[in-house]
């Protein structure tokens, strides 16, 4: 028995899957057993000890070339689906933009992701597509990072977009780790893509943390050697600061001792 990470599109959440017989590979092709019914999805990590717990569904085995005829031609379906759902959601006018279209590989639930800048009362239109496609229906309203992470782009760094490369998981985002990691609240430098937060700003945010206890303020009046003085600059990472000393107005650059290393 040994346990793998499943995602189900690229660059999407992982989920566990015990599977008992043959050893698989990084990106081997699979049908696994969900709650909505069978889906199908790709290996993108493998456990070294086994989850042995009821919540963890079996693995029910590596696609083969009819599982591939019938992924594809679930994904034509799904996308004629979307095109339908459009126009309908068009006749109700609801205020919606669809992502995207998708059948789980059995075709027991037919799921549309969308963006919308209110809360949107879909009930007849979910109801519609029902006595359409006789399966069961999931409209997700997802936020502007979802829809970011699925379209993919290319940020700041000029590299692709975090959430679309490798991205598995986007946690918490706050102003107040801009504010943490001393840079100017500059809409145009601290928001991604999708107009909110960089995701990037999670990545150093505990170091910097870490880094700036025991330091100054900008601003801040200290004792040094040369005098007393004020704070005009931070280095956190370097745990430095320099001083300009009232009377000269000489900047001194002095070590942050407190810092712990």
């Amino acid at each position: 028995m040994k346990t793998y990470g499943i995602s189900f599109k690229d660059g999407g959440k992982i989920y566990y899957f015990n599977y008992d017989k043959e050893d698989l590979n990084l990106k081997d092709q699979v049908i696994v057993q969900t709650e909505n019914g069978e889906q199908f999805g790709i290996v993108n990590k493998i456990l070294e000890e086994p989850i042995f717990s009821d919540e963890v569904k079996p693995i029910l085995r590596k696609t083969t070339k009819e599982d591939m005829k019938q992924i594809e031609k679930n994904q034509k379906e799904a996308n004629e689906a979307l095109e339908q759902a459009k126009k309908i959601a068009k006749k109700l006018n609801l205020k919606m933009s669809f992502i995207d279209a998708s059948f789980n590989f059995n075709k027991k639930q037919l799921l549309f992701n969308f963006i919308a800048d209110e809360r949107v009362d879909f009930r007849e239109l979910a109801k519609s597509l029902a006595r359409i496609y006789k399966t069961r229906i999931e409209l997700r309203q997802v936020g502007v990072r979802d829809k970011a992470k699925e379209i993919g782009g290319i940020g700041q760094c000029g590299r692709c977009l975090c959430c679309k490369n490798f991205l598995n998981h986007i946690g918490s985002i706050s102003i107040n780790m801009v504010k943490n990691q001393n840079i100017a609240i500059n809409p145009s430098k601290i928001n991604g893509q999708c107009g909110r937060l960089l995701c990037c700003l999670t990545y150093e945010d505990e170091e910097y943390t870490r880094c700036q206890k025991g330091m100054p303020q900008v601003g801040d009046e200290v004792n040094t050697e040369h005098g007393k003085g004020k704070v005009i600059s931070v280095d956190i990472l370097n745990r430095m600061y320099k001083v300009d000393i009232d009377g000269n107005k000489e900047e001194i650059r002095l070590s942050c001792e407190n810092c712990p290393k």
